[in-house]
């Protein structure tokens, strides 16, 4: 356990002295200097005397462990770097990477980088269509996968003219790879100890992540090298991560906090960290905790509350006295679980608030802060927040209102565009703010109090899902005439996906229906996809000009006030 000062003062002091150019100066970067992640997180600490610390513990599902120093970590991403180089990929290309939690993920993502490409970590879990729909927007040119994925890319291959190489990182040779296949296999390759990464500057892309959205296909978040800049110090201040800590970050780097504190802002400031590449299970869980003597414990309220579950004796069974900094993402972390984990931690699991469109943490609860459970906290030091009127985009200055949160733009990691989607890139700002989409409150002290989403998207366990795309994959189910997708309240998740359905004239609504359009949508895009419900109905709540009111359908399943219906064609 750390014996060292919190890396962060008081909440007070770095408000009124925080500049970004602090973050600038400990990295060693100046302006107009290159700035690459992936050797920012490898060579630059090999160069800090730290070549044999260990950067990654890794442990599979059966309880098998690789480990690798941050020098393993240098010449392995210059190998992955010199690979893809000799493919042909040039600077830019989009080089996805559809993997489990292996190790070839994370070091993948620096290689990738290094070599000058654009990183895009697509979570594994995803279906072809899912996968497809990522790839082809992307025009994605390379996609490094395991055998057990394989056969999802080879299904959507024939609509992916731009993918020209497709790099298996676990293959055994059992059978004859096909045209463009490749295999690569990371821990028996020719190490390469001297690569020329590739000279990015401040504003030169750098990782592309998806997030999902009401209408219309997912966007592709555009992130740059200079993310980094925010990505190491929020690790730092308010993850509170040290020298001597092992930390523990439990997101999948297909998604945003996968990489950004996964992956960025751990290694930048040159910790040690474990990944877990195994399902979730309670006792897991504590025993990898209590192995590996983990200090600083980044996961997600979905989790938490699956722990709270479990009960308070299964956490009589481990030593678990190493945790000493505790830490969620991905939802709004409710104060059951915040006062419970202190309960049973001696720690309070900070909740933390951000989007893959900020790409660092930009309102959050801070080590020795006051807690006040339930609250978001308050906005990191570098970031200017509020909440401003729904209509007029405006300040709200009176307590206690909520509104739309907002952040002045300008912050390091703030993602630069929507990959071709310029348009509703700059929809997302108004009366110079950015809109995070979310509503808040703010209380006398300053603190954050989350209310909602200020759209139809879907936070399943701190997983964004938008309606539009599973409503269309149901819509390919051919007994399906019309259907709406809203969020549905759920004890552990949050919302779960609930699914209103219309069916073709003369088809009968039974249990086994049920599951093979639930199950349909499992394969085409994901199980976070798949609705957990379905509801056979006559017809849909819709506009007279024909719009499908998802709202109306929502309000039923929280309990809302529908609101204005005037426009419904036929009342419920």
């Amino acid at each position: 356990m750390s014996n060292h000062p919190r890396n962060m003062r008081t909440y007070e002091e770095e408000i009124n002295n925080f500049k970004w150019e602090i973050s600038c100066k400990e990295l060693g970067y100046n302006e107009g200097d290159v700035i690459n992640i992936g050797e920012y997180c490898s060579d630059r600490i090999c160069r800090m005397g730290k070549a044999d610390k260990l950067a990654l513990i890794w442990e599979g599902h059966s309880g098998e462990e690789k480990r690798y120093t941050f020098n393993d970590l240098r010449q392995l991403s210059n190998t992955i770097a010199h690979f893809v180089r000799g493919l042909g990929i040039n600077p830019g290309d989009r080089v996805c990477l559809f993997m489990d939690k292996v190790p070839e993920l994370y070091i993948g993502f620096l290689g990738v980088l290094k070599s000058g490409a654009i990183v895009q970590p697509l979570f594994s879990a995803f279906g072809s269509e899912s996968l497809l729909t990522r790839l082809d927007d992307a025009k994605t040119t390379a996609i490094f996968t395991q055998k057990k994925h394989l056969p999802k890319v080879r299904n959507i291959l024939k609509d992916l003219p731009s993918l020209k190489h497709i790099i298996i990182v676990d293959d055994d040779a059992s059978k004859p790879l096909r045209e463009c296949e490749v295999a690569f296999h990371m821990d028996t390759a020719e190490r390469i100890d001297h690569f020329d990464v590739y000279p990015s500057k401040a504003e030169t892309p750098s990782v592309l992540h998806y997030t999902s959205g009401t209408t219309g296909k997912p966007k592709g978040a555009q992130h740059v090298h200079y993310s980094i800049i925010s990505q190491y110090i929020t690790a730092k201040y308010v993850l509170d991560i040290q020298d001597d800590d092992i930390y523990w970050c439990t997101a999948d780097p297909g998604w945003v906090t996968g990489t950004s504190y996964g992956i960025i802002g751990a290694w930048s400031n040159g910790v040690t960290q474990c990944v877990l590449d195994a399902g979730f299970k309670a006792e897991t869980w504590y025993k990898f905790i209590e192995k590996h003597k983990i200090t600083v414990w980044y996961s997600a309220p979905t989790a938490i509350r699956a722990l709270m579950k479990e009960g308070n004796e299964i956490i009589k069974k481990f030593d678990l006295s190493s945790l000493r900094h505790l830490a969620s993402v991905g939802e709004p972390l409710n104060a059951e679980a915040v006062i419970w984990s202190k309960e049973v931690f001696g720690l309070y699991f900070l909740d933390t608030f951000w989007q893959t469109e900020t790409g660092c943490i930009v309102v959050s609860n801070y080590p020795e802060m006051k807690v006040k459970p339930g609250s978001m906290g308050k906005p990191f030091p570098g970031i200017t927040a509020t909440v401003v009127d729904l209509n007029t985009h405006v300040p709200i200055e009176k307590k206690g209102v909520v509104g739309m949160i907002a952040l002045k733009p300008g912050w390091p990691s703030m993602i630069r565009t929507y990959w071709n989607n310029e348009v509703t890139y700059k929809g997302k700002f108004k009366n110079g703010w950015y809109l995070c989409g979310d509503r808040a409150s703010i209380d006398e002290d300053g603190y954050f109090w989350f209310v909602g989403r200020d759209d139809d998207v879907i936070n399943t366990g701190g997983h964004l899902v938008g309606p539009f795309e599973i409503e269309s994959a149901l819509l390919e189910h051919p007994l399906v005439a019309e259907s709406a997708v809203v969020g549905k309240p759920d004890p552990v998740n949050m919302e779960v996906v609930k699914a209103f359905i219309t069916l073709k004239p003369g088809t009968v609504p039974d249990k086994m229906l049920e599951l093979e359009i639930m199950n349909f949508v499992r394969k085409k895009l994901s199980a976070l996809a798949m609705p957990q419900e379905i509801e056979f109905v006559d017809s849909l709540p819709k506009t007279r000009s024909g719009k499908i009111m998802r709202r109306v359908l929502r309000a039923k399943e929280w309990g809302e006030e529908i609101g204005d219906i005037s426009t419904l064609e036929n009342d419920m």
